[in-house]
């Protein structure tokens, strides 16, 4: 997570990171045609969660938005529809971990080669993780996570990527990873899957997008002209 001194700094970070985060068509996570085709949501029209229930649908927002917030530079992950693309995961072949080999034991210790070691799926840790951050928020705030003021759940984001609150059910950096991989996923992602409207994120970096050739600039160090496009053939 980016410094927590000035949070307009994130889009930098993501500039910097997005080497390690490539645009990606989410291509792996099993994305079923009649769900990847749907328009995208209108204010007459909004998305409705197929995974996340109301309180879930809430935390998920409020958390991608202090995440990657809005600012002067463009909008944030909420105005991005990043909510709506990690819902939508969780109903694919990824969120249900069906190309994951799932066999006990679980080595929690074991070098990130071994693959996922622990029994829990995404859909698993996102169920398990909200419900456990607010039930710890309740306790010492007396709110849910949504409730509470932007500086405070900046302040517990810092310390669930720690690993410093005791979330009982499952590590607490685990929630945070997971949170956070989805929330630059969506972001970047082709606006086909639901996030990354209006080409925001491709817009925020400069990535050409599904264009059928770039490669003459690649080289050039200087800033590609010309407006991404999508998959679908829409133009930032």
């Amino acid at each position: 997570m980016p410094d927590d001194k000035a949070f307009s700094g994130r889009r930098d970070f993501l500039r910097k990171t997005l080497a390690v985060i490539p645009a990606i068509t989410v291509a792996g996570y099993g994305v079923a045609t009649t769900v990847a085709s749907q328009a995208a949501p209108s204010q007459q029209n909004p998305y409705r969660p197929r995974f996340f229930t109301s309180a879930e649908w809430i935390f998920v927002n409020a958390v991608v938005a202090r995440l990657i917030p809005d600012d002067a530079n463009g909008p944030g992950a909420v105005e991005a529809g990043v909510p709506e693309f990690i819902d939508r995961q969780l109903e694919t072949a990824y969120g249900h971990g069906n190309r994951w080999y799932m066999q006990a034991p679980f080595a929690a210790d074991a070098a990130p080669e071994f693959g996922h070691q622990l029994k829990l799926v995404p859909r698993d840790i996102y169920r398990i993780g909200i419900a456990a951050l607010d039930r710890c928020c309740k306790r010492q705030h007396g709110k849910a996570f949504a409730e509470l003021e932007p500086a405070v759940q900046d302040d517990l984001l810092h310390q669930l990527e720690g690993g410093r609150i005791d979330l009982q059910d499952l590590p607490s950096a685990l929630l945070f990873g997971q949170l956070w991989q989805n929330t630059r996923e969506g972001f970047f992602a082709d606006p086909i899957h639901g996030g990354n409207r209006g080409l925001a994120g491709w817009k925020l970096v400069g990535f050409p997008g599904a264009r059928a050739d770039f490669m003459d600039w690649v080289d050039r160090n200087e800033k590609y002209p010309f407006p991404p496009v999508s998959i679908s053939g829409e133009r930032g």
